[in-house]
């Protein structure tokens, strides 16, 4: 049986006036009105938007910065009101939109947990049942009876927070909040969430760029780009297409960049002016796949000379891997492609890129190189992992590349266990 529908929007838009020019006086106005100028111009932020959210689902919205998230929040807890459509809420829906919002620092922590409550349209009885379980989850049974202007920026985020998720609704809206407090407290918002996905009356809609948070959380979830909903469904799919957008956007910004430089491009000159690594297919990739990308480039002098191609982990950061300076030695002058390929199966889920550098032997020491030119920015390659049989996104090596088992000659003692692809490639770091 399906559940009820707790919130539903119905082709709903809404639009600003951003002013372009102001009048200086009634003259000026005057003039402006009978020459036709508004003084603003309107800025469509949602167009048709239409979803409905069920009782129980914990329905994440995505999207990137501009494309509409915040005003549809707000348009969900009747801050704004559309231009046309309409909302329906069922329920008690309880918003969060941004940490301290109805708070007063002149009032004690004990009179902020009762105003805001009452700004969320609850009774004082009903704050009284609620009281002692806000701030037992913030940990600030000590300071109640101090004023919010005495509490350290960690200590309000905490109370604001604490109020929000255990006021007693039967709809949370959460706006980027998951990296609220310090690393216990996360860990406490974590657990709440994951019991509060477990409470079929709880709905709770969550806008964040967390794309873990989505995975980890979210049982449905919407991609919203330039005020329109571009994708709708489960939250893998959706995180992909979110992805994706991301890097597109990258792309588009980087040759927007390159335009402004004129010229050449960044890392490139006149000795070098052709070098970008490009991938053969885009998509997003498993573990059973290989990468496989060329590098083109244009280089006319004469004599030796080599690539060197890095591996960098965007999300968790640092080299993953780098060729080293002199094992791809060119053999071929003037404009050309080689092809390359890598396998992926050591690799948890990430995002990676590849950046290539054109090297010749040093002058000043035979055993090192100098750079001529380095694909940066839309010159280099960026590509995705996503695997769903990746036991855990937030390390590097996945299972197959690194296991940590049981020792046979103690019960006590344990193994990492390498397998022989991995020795291989500490062998060859070794070697250099």
């Amino acid at each position: 049986m399906e559940r009820p529908v707790v919130l539903s929007a119905e082709h709903v838009s809404k639009a600003f006036k951003l002013p372009t020019e102001q009048a200086t006086g009634l003259k000026q106005a005057f003039i402006n009105w009978t020459k036709g100028i508004k003084g603003y111009r309107m800025q469509q932020v949602l167009k048709d938007i239409s979803f409905e959210v069920h009782q129980g689902e914990f329905f994440g919205i995505v999207g990137r910065n501009g494309g509409g998230k915040s005003t549809l929040l707000k348009l969900i807890s009747q801050i704004y009101y559309p231009e046309s459509g309409n909302i329906t809420v069922k329920g008690k829906l309880v918003p969060f939109i941004e940490l301290g919002v109805g708070f007063n620092p002149e009032l004690t922590g004990r009179e902020n947990v009762y105003l805001n409550g009452a700004l969320l349209g609850f009774t004082t009885e009903q704050i009284d049942a609620m009281y002692d379980d806000i701030v037992e989850f913030a940990e600030l049974e000590e300071f109640m009876d101090q004023k919010l202007k005495n509490y350290s920026s960690g200590m309000q985020v905490r109370l604001a927070f604490s109020v929000a998720i255990k006021a007693q609704g039967d709809i949370l809206v959460l706006d980027e909040v998951l990296a609220v407090g310090d690393e216990a407290f996360q860990r406490k918002c974590n657990d709440f969430f994951t019991e509060i996905k477990k409470d079929p009356t709880k709905t709770v809609i969550l806008v964040t760029h967390d794309m873990g948070s989505v995975q980890k959380y979210c049982t449905r979830a919407m991609m919203i780009a330039d005020g329109e909903v571009v994708s709708i469904g489960n939250p893998e799919s959706v995180a992909q297409a979110y992805t994706l957008a991301n890097l597109e956007a990258e792309k588009k910004l980087e040759k927007e960049r390159q335009a402004a430089r004129g010229g050449y491009a960044n890392g490139l000159n006149e000795r070098c002016p052709l070098l970008r690594t490009v991938p053969m297919e885009q998509k997003l990739y498993t573990n059973a796949d290989k990468f496989r990308f060329y590098v083109e480039y244009q280089y006319d002098e004469p004599g030796d000379f080599y690539l060197a191609i890095a591996l960098h982990d965007i999300r968790r950061g640092g080299i993953t891997y780098d060729t080293g300076a002199k094992v791809l030695k060119m053999t071929r002058h003037g404009h050309q492609k080689i092809y390359f390929e890598m396998p992926l199966d050591l690799f948890n889920d990430g995002e990676f890129r590849l950046i290539t550098s054109l090297r010749t032997p040093s002058s000043s020491n035979p055993q090192f190189t100098d750079a001529v030119a380095v694909a940066l920015d839309d010159n280099a390659c960026t590509f995705v992992v996503r695997d769903p049989d990746c036991a855990s996104g937030y390390a590097l090596l996945n299972d197959t590349a690194l296991r940590i088992t049981p020792a046979e000659e103690s019960d006590d003692s344990v193994v990492m266990e390498l397998p022989e692809q991995t020795k291989r490639l500490l062998a060859a770091h070794a070697g250099r």
